[in-house]
């Protein structure tokens, strides 16, 4: 066992910027597993936590960030579970409290002790309150947070864990109601980290015609190229052309990964009676929802929240056969400040990644 320090990008005060500096080596104990980082997505939850003011979110200051996490099994506890020292996994991000029954099953992002864990300041998982993987090393609570990834390279496994799963999520929300129907039409809102991913999700998990809406035109080329059936621009008429894609009945399903004002607007005219409308991103938007209202009859509403450790497996799995690709941007973990800045200004095509240099 090696001992000394190692290196972290850690938020050391509210509103940051996020210092890399050198912490002590961590060394597991119990069921602990300590994972050497080959590479860590960065996304925008990071700058919503860098940005958060005191009482946003429930995290004691400081911590390490890096919610999205890949690397090699380097220690294990006495009591560790799970993949052994050498293999190569990806981290299972929202740790909930590990002995509830949702937890047991493999659902920590809807542990029933959340608020509990909240209220003690305990953090929603790794990068998140707790320290994460934007690090050389990250210590894991248990190996069962571990799922092994095989060959797939580190820049594409670490951004399954949130951008990948997530977007499985939410594709699993809808995905019966997109089955019980014939030619059933999909909108995907927001085609970034992880409505591009989402795009790929739902041509090789579903037989659904994919439209996909942006304001950005590189964005739409990333949908053609992940699959999508059909491409626009979000315009005053984007409603419009949508509901003529669909025979005029409007969509099965919408998935709307900005979550603002305009992308619920947008949501709600083209949702057909009876669709499912999963809202994934946190742009702010709010939704009334009354009866009757704007709402079309029959409609659900869903809220996903990251996903299952059974389902980021299902996820890897899909990468692992070459049904997913993330669209990444790397950077060394030394140049963290710039790969912040250009996804603050939208630079980023796809998901950034930091690799330990």
């Amino acid at each position: 066992m090696s001992t000394g320090r190692t290196r972290a990008l850690r938020l050391t005060r509210r509103g940051g910027p996020p210092v890399l500096t050198e912490v002590p080596r961590p060394v597991p104990v119990g069921e602990e597993v300590l994972v050497r980082v080959e590479a860590a997505g960065l996304c925008r939850s990071d700058l919503h936590v860098i940005d958060a003011r005191a009482g946003d979110l429930p995290y004691r200051i400081p911590f390490t960030l890096g919610h999205e996490v890949a690397g090699r099994v380097a220690e294990r506890g006495p009591r560790a579970v799970g993949p052994p020292v050498g293999e190569r996994v990806v981290v299972y991000g929202p740790w909930g409290c590990g002995t509830c029954a949702r937890c047991a099953a493999g659902a920590d992002n809807y542990c029933d002790r959340r608020a509990e864990l909240d209220a003690d300041l305990t953090g929603t998982g790794t990068g998140l309150g707790r320290d994460g993987g934007m690090a050389d090393l990250l210590l894991v609570p248990s190996g069962r947070l571990l799922v092994p990834v095989g060959d797939l390279a580190a820049v594409q496994a670490a951004p399954l864990s949130d951008a990948g799963l997530t977007a499985y999520h939410a594709v699993a929300t809808v995905r019966r109601s997109l089955d019980d129907v014939p030619d059933a039409s999909v909108v995907v809102i927001g085609v970034g980290g992880l409505g591009h991913l989402a795009v790929q999700i739902l041509r090789a998990t579903t037989a659904a015609r994919v439209l996909a809406v942006d304001v950005r035109e590189e964005a739409l080329t990333l949908a053609e190229e992940c699959g999508a059936h059909f491409d626009t621009l979000l315009r005053p008429d984007t409603s419009t052309v949508l509901r003529s894609r669909t025979g005029g009945v409007g969509a099965v399903a919408v998935l709307d990964f900005v979550g603002g004002h305009s992308s619920m607007a947008l949501a709600v005219d083209v949702l057909r009676a009876g669709g499912e409308l999963a809202v994934v991103g946190s742009g702010g938007g709010e939704l009334a929802v009354r009866k009757p209202g704007a709402l079309p009859p029959g409609t659900r509403v869903s809220l996903p929240f990251w996903g299952t450790a059974p389902e980021l497996e299902q996820v890897v799995a899909l990468a692992r056969e070459g049904a997913l690709r993330v669209q990444v941007e790397q950077f060394a973990l030394s140049s963290a400040p710039e790969a912040i800045a250009r996804l603050r200004s939208g630079a980023v095509r796809g998901r950034a990644v930091l690799v330990p240099d």
